[in-house]
C-alpha cells in the first residue's frame, strides 16, 4: 500500500502495476508450455524459410499456418530477430525443436509485444467516468480498472504458462474499442479491422461493430426519442468505413443467440457502453457454442466486461461471476503438478482483489451476490479440492478419468450461462439513451 501512496503522488502508479506485472511474467518463464509453443515456433520456421507462395500450403509439421495473413507476416517479422537467438528453432524439419533460447526468445516476445495491451488499457482508462472517486488510490475505478486488466489471471496463464500472443491482440480490441469511446469512429474501425485479418476468431464480435458504426457514425442525428433520424444518413461515412469492415459483419453474424441484442443496438440506442455490453453478448454466445473448441475464447468476453464493471454495479455484480467462473474453467489447460499451485494463488489474488475493490466502489448500492451467487461462487472451492487432491486418489481414477473436467466444465457452465443470461435481460430492459443529436 505505501508503495502505492508513493507512486500515486509521483502520478506513476500505472507505470508501477505495468511493471510489476512484467516482473511477475518474466517469473513465468521457466513454466510449463503447451503445444502451441511449437505451434508458434513452426510458423517462425515457415515465414522465415519458404516464399509466401508457399506459406499456407507447407505440411511437414501438423501445425499448419492457419491465421490470417497479418499474423503470419507478424510471424515473419519476429522469425529476423529470433535468428539471433538460435537459427535451428527456424528450420523447418526441426519438429518439436526446444532449446533454451528458443525458450526465452518465444517468452519474451509474448512479454514485448504486451506493450500494446498496456497502452490500449491506459487508453480505455481515459474512458472511465471519473464521478465514483474514492479518496484513496486503490478506490479509483481507473484503478481497478488497470488491475483488473493488467493483472487478468486468464491472460497470465493463456499467455505466459500455457503460451500464445493473445495480449497484443486483445490490446488491438480494447485500443478500438477506446477510439470509439472517444468518437474516434474511423480509428475504431481500422484498428479492429486490423485485428480481425491477425486472427479470425475476432469476427464473433463483428456484427456489434458492424451495427454500432452504422447507427452511430453513419446516422448523424437522432429524434427527442431516441429513435433514428433517417434522413440523417451520411454516405460519405459509410464509404469511408471501407467495405472491409460491412463484408465482415455482414458474413460474421455469429450464433442467432446473440441477434436480440444486435436489435437493441439499433432500436435501443445506449451509446459507446451499450455497444460494449452487445459485444460481450456477441462473443459469449459464440463461445457457448464451441466451448471445448476453443475455451481460451472466454477471455474474449472477460476483457471487454472489465470496462463496464467499474461504471454500474449491477455489470460489477455480472464480471464477477463471469471472470470467477470463467477463469476456474481455464484451469485444465495448466494440468503438470509443477503450476498446481501457481495457477490456484494466482487466481485467488485475482478473485479475491476483483471482489473486494469492487465492493469497496460500490460500497453505497446494494450488494454485488445474492444468496444463491454467493453459495455458487464459494462452490469453486469444495470443486477444486474434490479434483484436484481427492478424485486422485480415489479408484474412480482408472474407471472414469475424465470426471474431473465433466465436472469442471459442468459447473463452470451454469455460471457462465447465468451471467450470459443476467447481461442480456438487463439489455432487453435497459431504457434507451435518447439524444437529440450525435455528438
Amino acid at each position: 500500500m505505501a508503495a502505492f501512496t508513493i507512486a500515486a503522488g509521483t502520478g506513476n502508479w500505472f507505470s508501477a502495476l505495468a511493471l510489476g506485472v512484467t516482473l511477475l511474467k518474466c517469473l513465468l518463464i521457466p513454466t510449463y508450455h503447451s503445444t502451441d509453443f511449437e505451434v508458434h515456433r513452426n510458423w517462425l520456421a515457415i515465414t522465415h524459410s519458404l516464399p509466401i507462395s508457399q506459406w499456407y500450403y507447407e505440411a511437414t509439421s501438423e501445425w499448419t499456418l492457419d491465421y490470417p495473413p497479418f499474423f503470419a507476416w507478424f510471424e515473419y517479422i519476429l522469425s529476423h530477430v529470433a535468428k539471433y537467438f538460435d537459427q535451428e528453432m527456424l528450420n523447418v524439419r526441426n519438429l518439436n525443436y526446444s532449446s533454451s533460447r528458443t525458450l526465452l526468445f518465444q517468452r519474451f516476445s509474448v512479454i514485448f509485444m504486451d506493450v500494446l495491451f498496456v497502452y490500449a488499457v491506459h487508453e480505455c482508462c481515459k474512458c472511465i467516468d471519473g464521478k465514483k472517486v474514492g479518496k484513496e488510490l486503490t478506490e479509483k475505478p481507473k484503478f481497478i480498472l488497470s488491475v483488473l486488466l493488467m493483472w487478468n489471471f486468464g491472460l497470465l496463464i493463456v499467455d505466459h504458462i500455457h503460451f500464445q500472443y493473445n495480449g497484443f491482440l486483445f490490446g488491438l480490441m480494447l485500443l478500438s474499442i477506446a477510439r470509439l469511446f472517444q468518437k474516434r469512429h474511423m480509428e475504431g474501425a481500422f484498428f479492429f479491422a486490423v485485428l480481425l485479418h491477425f486472427k479470425h476468431i475476432y469476427l464473433y464480435v463483428a456484427p456489434a461493430y458492424g451495427v454500432y458504426l452504422l447507427r452511430s457514425y453513419c446516422f448523424t442525428a437522432n429524434k427527442p426519442d431516441g429513435s433514428v433520424r433517417w434522413n440523417s444518413f451520411s454516405f460519405v461515412r459509410v464509404i469511408s468505413l471501407g467495405l472491409v469492415v460491412f463484408l465482415v459483419s455482414a458474413l460474421s453474424l455469429g450464433p442467432f443467440l446473440a441477434l436480440p441484442s444486435i436489435f437493441c443496438l439499433w432500436f435501443k440506442p445506449q451509446g459507446p457502453r451499450g455497444f460494449l455490453r452487445c459485444l460481450t453478448l456477441c462473443a459469449l454466445s459464440s463461445f457457448m457454442f464451441g466451448w471445448h473448441v476453443h475455451e481460451k475464447a472466454i477471455l474474449l468476453a472477460i476483457l471487454p466486461m472489465s470496462l463496464l464493471s467499474v461504471q454500474k454495479a449491477g455489470d460489477a455484480s455480472i464480471f464477477l461471476i463471469l471472470t470467477t467462473t470463467g477463469h476456474y474453467s481455464l484451469f485444465p489447460l495448466l494440468f503438470t503438478a509443477p503450476e498446481l499451485p501457481i495457477k490456484i494463488l494466482l487466481m485467488l489474488l485475482f478473485t479475491i482483489y476483483s471482489i473486494s475493490s469492487l465492493k469497496t466502489l460500490f460500497r453505497k448500492e446494494k450488494p454485488l451476490f445474492n444468496w444463491m451467487e454467493t453459495f455458487y461462487l464459494l462452490g469453486l472451492g469444495p470443486l477444486e479440492v474434490c479434483c484436484e487432491f481427492v478424485f486422485p486418489f480415489t479408484s474412480w481414477k482408472v474407471k472414469y478419468p475424465f470426471l474431473p473436467l465433466l465436472l469442471t466444465s459442468v459447473y463452470c457452465a451454469v455460471g457462465i450461462t447465468y451471467a450470459w443470461f443476467k447481461l442480456y435481460v438487463s439489455v432487453l430492459i435497459d431504457p434507451p439513451v435518447g439524444k437529440t443529436k450525435k455528438q
